[in-house]
């Protein structure tokens, strides 16, 4: 278990492979996590949105957990996602990373039934209370449709181990005026994903990115992260213009769809999605590819 904080800097969410009918295949996984300690990212996410948990049963994300606390051995804080529809799952999953040595968690309020506020609160603060472990709440509502209001995050800033947000790219695209309402509201540490609008988010205050494309090219996300939280304009503009062909993909085809592609690519084995997501079409994944060519050569070749 690693002592360093989780919750700031860049976070890496790398995929996880499995076959389409969610069986982890632990040793891929392992190839992929390798790299992003070598790089030092700040912290691994383990089991997000591109993690495939939703898709993934109690059993197969404690084998990726259990296989990831080895791999990473205490080098880098592990945050591992514990989403559930029922707030009794999302607890034993809970219990599971604490046991497995994971630092911290990732909880999102996956819905069918719409949640309201408060009955979001309670789901987090059932969480909370079964681990020792700090918390980050993932506001994600393109995927769980359920947004939190801001005096709902204020109300769970005063969970004792809920430490942090990871927000969505704010649609007006005020990043420092959002920054700075959550800053007044809450104590949390603020993060955000949303790849393409992350050097901004950096540069505008935020103390963490949470990224998909670290998950795979870490060397490339550590320098984009560093340039913008170190002030410099001028590199975290290059390095987000080199990074722009990949930025178009994502958004023409979603992220997860992407990332599967790249992961069975740079490991040279089947990464397939759970269906039932489907993969790339051959034109759509030549495409892909083309845009993201150029940065695993960089990636590969140590030059950023």
């Amino acid at each position: 278990m690693s002592s360093a904080s989780p919750f700031h800097g860049l976070s890496a969410f790398p995929p996880t492979p499995a076959d389409r009918n969610g069986f982890v295949d632990t040793e891929a996984l392992g190839r992929l996590l390798e790299p992003l300690c070598g790089a030092g990212v700040a912290s691994i996410g383990l089991l997000g949105s591109t993690g495939i948990y939703a898709y993934l049963s109690r059993e197969e994300r404690l084998r990726a957990v259990k296989v990831a606390v080895e791999c990473v051995h205490g080098r880098v804080p592990l945050i591992v996602g514990a989403g559930a529809l029922r707030t009794d799952h999302a607890m034993d999953l809970a219990r599971d990373a604490e046991a497995a040595g994971a630092d911290a968690l990732l909880v999102a309020p996956v819905s069918y039934t719409p949640l309201t506020q408060d009955e979001a609160y309670e789901h987090f603060l059932a969480v909370a209370k079964a681990t020792r472990l700090p918390l980050c709440i993932y506001n994600n509502p393109g995927t769980t449709h359920f947004t939190f209001s801001r005096e709902l995050l204020q109300r769970l800033s005063d969970i004792e181990t809920i430490r942090a947000v990871k927000m969505p790219l704010p649609a007006d695209g005020d990043l420092r005026g959002e920054i700075a309402a959550l800053r007044e509201k809450t104590s949390l540490a603020i993060g955000y994903s949303g790849d393409w609008g992350a050097a901004e988010a950096l540069s505008s205050g935020a103390d963490a990115w949470y990224s998909v494309v670290a998950g795979l090219l870490p060397r490339t996300a550590l320098a984009l992260a560093k340039a913008a939280m170190a002030g410099d304009e001028g590199e975290a503009r290059r390095l987000d213009g080199l990074l722009q062909p990949l930025w178009g993909v994502f958004k023409a085809y979603g992220s997860i769809r992407v990332v599967y592609m790249l992961a069975g690519h740079l490991l040279g084995v089947p990464v397939e999605l759970p269906r039932p997501i489907l993969p790339l079409g051959p034109a759509d994944r030549e495409h892909a590819l083309d845009a993201a060519r150029p940065l695993i050569a960089l990636e590969r070749q140590s030059l950023l």
